[in-house]
């Protein structure tokens, strides 16, 4: 994240001694990106952060893609993934199940109920948001608290574990890259200008630090170099003494959390195009998300959108909130994705165009993905497909 902040105990200088109240020296680790070249933060831990004493293959669940092809556009129904009380013995991370992906980003969802295991995806950055539910995600950063419609910001190689307070309802998008606020929002030194839809005094991060005993202790780490699955491959790692050791940190790179309820829509007099709802971007993907607002106020004007042609990009939307007035009439409801490829004109359920005219405002909540590099089906998207979908707009199926 863009801007400083200290939590616990730090040195007055940089890369000098921190000892600790018995005169020993706590351990300073860099935790950065780029090469030393963009955002960090410095780390003290009580252990050597690097001690390692065992490491084993973990067996990542299937992450193998099928291409959209023949293409069209899908409907996936993603609370059938997960049927009855089947949440109660998954957890936020090896529960997942991938719906969507490509070289840039992958798209999973989950219902849990169960703490997960220490965890640290080394591939990139994780934006996850909470459909429904609260706990806490414990980090070696501190405690984050979550509720609903909270996006859980992730950096790449944070050492963390997910705590649902009962049954927690869960999108995550994983990067190849890291996820941070669009560029147009900041000022060249990185503060969010007036007008983003968003600023710090929404961005929340742990308060103080977390510190927890134990030896030999398990993290499961995910990270590049498999052989098929992707590229990806897993690792179980086991340390001396806990990796929640840290007394202290300071930075610009942390977790955080941010409620979509705190971004302020952009409104206009006729329809204003997606950017206006990005809310981050990664590597060759941005995320919007549609929220409770007052719509166009043309006196001639259609608030749906117009149909378009999604040229350069693959759109993915999913529906968590309100009722989502374009796409009424074509089975989407909560938990519902639409998945809209590029080479494919859509817009509008029939009907939806005409009934807009003369509506002010819109009670609808989704969080939308666009990738500009094809999207595939995962086996969680294979599942929950509702094959009817593609014909909607024609009211009949295939010849």
């Amino acid at each position: 994240m863009a801007y400083y902040r200290q939590v616990g105990a730090v040195p007055p200088k940089r890369h000098t001694q921190h000892r600790t109240p018995e005169g020993g020296l706590y351990y300073e680790e860099l935790m950065g990106e780029e090469g030393f070249s963009s955002d960090s933060s410095l780390l003290y831990h009580r252990n050597i952060p690097s001690a390692l004493v065992d490491s084993s293959v973990w067996q990542l669940p299937d992450l193998t893609t099928e291409a959209n092809h023949p293409l069209k556009p899908r409907h996936l129904k993603l609370h059938e993934l997960f049927p009855g009380e089947e949440w109660k013995s998954r957890d936020v991370v090896t529960g997942r199940r991938l719906v969507l992906g490509n070289g840039d980003v992958r798209i999973s969802y989950v219902a849990a109920g169960e703490a997960s295991p220490l965890y640290r995806n080394s591939i990139g950055d994780e934006c996850v948001y909470i459909e429904s539910g609260e706990g806490v995600v414990e980090t070696v950063f501190g405690v984050l608290p979550f509720r609903q419609g909270d996006y859980v910001i992730l950096p790449r190689a944070t050492t963390h574990r997910w705590v649902p307070d009962g049954l927690v309802r869960a999108y995550a998008i994983e990067a190849n890259s890291h996820i941070t606020p669009p560029k147009r929002y900041l000022s060249k030194y990185g503060q969010l200008l007036e007008h983003a839809p968003y600023c710090e005094r929404d961005l929340h991060g742990p308060t103080e630090p977390l510190l927890a005993d134990g030896t030999d202790v398990e993290v499961l780490v995910k990270h590049r170099g498999g052989t098929g699955n992707g590229g990806i491959a897993g690792t179980r790692f086991v340390y001396p003494q806990h990796p929640f050791d840290v007394v202290g940190w300071d930075g610009c790179l942390y977790p955080y959390t941010f409620n979509v309820a705190d971004f302020e829509p952009i409104t206009g007099r006729v329809h204003q195009p997606p950017p206006v709802h990005q809310v981050f971007e990664g590597a060759n993907f941005v995320i919007c998300n549609f929220v409770p607002r007052k719509v166009d106020y043309h006196p001639l004007s259609i608030p749906v959108p117009y149909y378009h042609s999604n040229v350069d990009s693959d759109e993915v939307m999913f529906y968590c909130g309100g009722d989502y007035e374009a796409r009424k009439g074509s089975g989407i409801g909560q938990g519902s994705i639409s998945l809209h490829p590029g080479g494919h004109s859509h817009g509008p359920q029939p009907g939806a165009y005409e009934r807009s005219i003369g509506v002010e405002f819109f009670d609808e909540l989704a969080v939308m993905v666009d990738t500009f590099r094809p999207l595939e089906l995962g086996e969680g998207g294979r599942a929950a497909e509702d094959p009817g979908y593609a014909w909607t707009w024609a009211g009949r199926g295939p010849q």
